[in-house]
């Protein structure tokens, strides 16, 4: 079985494509899914599955909340390696002792042609970022709800993408590695 880490983009955030959590288990479920659990009500389970293509497990449960919720969210699924890979290339561990205003955007693609030039234009000056390959490194330390750089960061990189702060990402981690 595989471990498997799904982050939701549009669910529960700001009174608008409302899902009780208890019945995303039940889609996950329904898809296939074991073990699962899932941490706060904006969109993070993590689950064993079967299934090794992530792609295809992110397809079906799309279409599954589609169909009986109505809007479509962005769903990644993330393997274990690749969460514990990304924290490992964090260009801003400093930043970790601020976990509320470091984030990982996690990419569905790895974006063709990115502008960073923009992308540095609307940095504030206490702002630092930084792209790999599908990860987009913010460290935003005035919050990034007050970030033109966060803000704008998805259109001007050219690929969907769902945020977590690294609270978050090392909470699922922690689930993740959990027996």
């Amino acid at each position: 079985m595989n471990t498997c880490i799904a982050l939701f983009r549009g669910i529960n955030v700001g009174g608008k494509n409302l899902m009780p959590m208890k019945e995303l288990v039940v889609l996950l479920t329904d898809i296939g899914a074991q073990r699962i659990r899932i941490y706060i009500q904006s969109g993070n389970a993590v689950f064993k599955s079967a299934e090794n293509n992530p792609a295809q497990l992110a397809e079906q449960l799309t279409a599954a909340i589609t169909k009986h919720h109505g809007f479509e969210p962005l769903v990644l699924i993330q393997g274990l390696d690749a969460i514990k890979k990304a924290m490992a290339e964090n260009p801003f561990p400093e930043a970790e002792v601020d976990p509320g205003n470091l984030h990982l955007g996690f990419l569905a693609s790895t974006p063709k042609s990115p502008d960073l030039g923009k992308l540095a234009a609307l940095k504030k000056e206490s702002e630092r970022f930084h792209l790999s390959d599908k990860v987009f490194y913010l460290y935003a330390p005035e919050g990034v709800g007050r970030s033109k750089l966060a803000a704008t960061a998805e259109r001007l990189l050219g690929a969907p993408m769902t945020d977590r702060n690294w609270r978050t990402v090392c909470k699922v981690r922690e689930m993740a590695e959990e027996k």
